[in-house]
């Protein structure tokens, strides 16, 4: 008897666990025709007759109840352009309704380029005389003063801090990374052609002032004034012909 009731339960189990048949509901509705109507409707939106051109396609949703038909947008500057026109029909008996009348991009469609931010458009060169350019909050450049590197500052950053002195927002590690990448691939760099022929590197010459902070190591200023980077910031390993130490043996008469 313990054997009969054991087998019984497993299969009353497996019946539990067999899956039940899903249930695909499928419409009887068929597709309907509405070309004439979606004509007419892209007719009223458009300023022209002659801007809505021929017809393109159809498709319907699952159920054969929503239709979206395209027709060429013959609009200046649209060049690719479709219109889009979405119409119902809820049942069998009732009339088509017009959902919708837009004009949307085809796969080759002329579109506008990706907007950029006015600030993300800003080169070097851009800012002339009397321009302003204001910064953001938001500038990952840019940090709260307290924030800045004791090395970088002229006060203590405590004591900066308790008098309410120093600059409001200082570089970041980041916005420092990219100067420094920035200037030492540039032309005051050590790839510079001017650099690859130098006599010796800036390190090393008279005129070079080392600047101030945690990019003292990399780079300095030139102080010649005949120096194609009079005035400029240069790396330490950038050159150029005018070297202090440059000199020349004159020639010894006999």
């Amino acid at each position: 008897m313990a054997k009969k009731s054991l087998i019984s339960k497993r299969e009353s189990s497996k019946k539990e666990k067999l899956p039940k048949k899903e249930k695909t509901a499928k419409s009887s509705a068929v597709a309907f025709d509405a070309k004439d109507l979606a004509r007419k409707a892209a007719l009223e939106q458009a300023e022209k007759k002659d801007q809505v051109g021929g017809f393109f396609s159809v498709d319907f949703d699952d159920d054969n109840r929503v239709a979206t038909y395209l027709f060429e947008a013959n609009l200046a500057g649209y060049k690719g352009w479709r219109w889009c026109i979405t119409i119902a029909k809820v049942d069998v008996d009732a009339q088509p309704t017009i959902c919708d009348v837009v004009v949307l991009p085809g796969p080759d469609a002329l579109r506008a380029p990706e907007w950029i931010p006015y600030r993300d458009r800003i080169l070097p060169g851009d800012v002339g005389v009397g321009d302003i350019v204001p910064s953001t909050v938001d500038d990952t450049r840019l940090v709260p003063g307290q924030q800045a590197l004791p090395q970088d500052e002229d006060l203590d950053t405590a004591m900066a801090i308790e008098l309410g002195l120093g600059r409001a927002r200082v570089l970041s590690i980041e916005g420092r990374d990219q100067a420094a990448k920035r200037w030492y691939e540039g032309e005051r760099g050590p790839n510079a052609p001017v650099a690859q022929s130098a006599p010796k590197p800036c390190h090393s010459c008279g005129f070079f002032i080392p600047i101030a902070g945690s990019l003292r190591a990399t780079f300095g200023v030139c102080a010649n004034a005949i120096s194609p980077d009079d005035a400029r910031v240069v790396s330490v390993d950038h050159g150029c012909g005018a070297h202090s130490e440059a000199t020349f043996t004159e020639p010894v008469l006999n």
